[in-house]
C-alpha cells in the first residue's frame, strides 16, 4: 500500500473493539493509540491515517470524502442515511435497537408519543406497524420521557438493559440488531479501490470467525 488511508473511527466503546479488529487483521497499531488526546493520528509503517470522531459523525465525514474509510454502527448508518457504501459487517460492539416502556402504563391519548434519539429509524418501524405516532426527539437521558410523562415509549440502543431496569422501564420489541459496519465513500473506493480492498480482505478471515460477513 502506498497511499494513505484516512479512517473515521467512534471514539468510545467501539474505538476499542475496532482496534481489536484491525490488530488480529495483521495491521500494526502503537499500544499507545487508544489512550491518545489527539482526534488526527497518522500511522507511518501502516500507511493509515485516522480521524477519531463522535460516532453520529463518522459517516458524515467518510460521505463528504475527508475519510475514505469509517467505522460505524448500523444505527448511524440508517438513521443518517449517508451516501456511502456498506462493505462489510464487522460484528462488534452488538447491541439492539428496542421499544421500551414503563410495565402496564395506560396511554393518554390517541396518538402513541416516542421519544428518541433516532427519529428516521423510529419512524420508519411504527410506519410499517401501521401506527400513528408523535415522534419527540431527544438528544440524551431517554429513558426520562416516560417517567416524566414526556412520552409513552422510548426507542434507543440497548445492550444489557441495565439502565432500562435501573429506572423502572422494560424492554418490549426489538426493532432490530445493531453492530459496526466498515463504510467506504464511492469515490475513494474509484481512486483507491486496490488499497481498501486489501484492507477489506485482510479483516474478512477475521469476521468470518465471529460468524457475520456482508448483508
Amino acid at each position: 500500500m502506498t497511499d494513505y488511508i484516512t479512517i473515521a473511527m467512534p471514539k468510545g466503546r467501539i474505538f476499542y473493539d475496532a482496534c481489536h479488529l484491525l490488530r488480529e487483521a495483521g495491521f500494526d497499531l502503537p499500544n499507545e493509540f487508544e489512550t491518545t488526546r489527539k482526534l488526527i493520528l497518522t500511522i507511518e509503517n501502516s500507511n493509515f491515517r485516522f480521524i477519531l470522531a463522535k460516532p453520529v459523525d463518522v459517516a458524515t465525514y467518510v460521505e463528504y470524502g475527508v475519510a475514505d474509510i469509517g467505522i460505524a454502527g448500523k444505527d448511524v448508518i440508517l438513521e443518517s442515511n449517508r451516501n456511502v457504501y456498506e462493505m462489510l459487517d464487522l460484528g462488534i460492539s452488538a447491541c439492539r435497537m428496542a421499544v421500551a416502556g414503563l410495565p402496564n402504563r395506560k396511554q393518554q391519548s390517541s396518538v402513541t408519543k416516542v421519544a428518541t434519539k433516532y427519529p428516521t429509524i423510529a419512524t420508519e418501524y411504527f410506519k410499517k406497524q401501521g401506527k400513528q405516532v408523535d415522534i419527540i426527539s431527544l438528544n440524551g437521558s431517554i429513558e426520562l420521557a416516560p417517567l416524566i410523562g414526556l412520552s409513552d415509549y422510548i426507542v434507543d440502543i440497548v445492550s444489557t438493559g441495565q439502565t432500562l431496569r435501573e429506572n423502572g422501564l422494560v424492554e418490549l420489541t426489538k426493532i432490530m440488531e445493531i453492530t459496526s459496519r466498515l463504510i467506504v465513500n464511492p469515490v475513494s473506493y474509484r481512486l483507491k479501490k486496490k488499497n481498501i480492498d486489501y484492507i477489506i480482505e485482510k479483516l474478512k478471515p477475521i469476521v468470518e470467525v465471529t460468524g457475520v460477513g456482508m448483508d
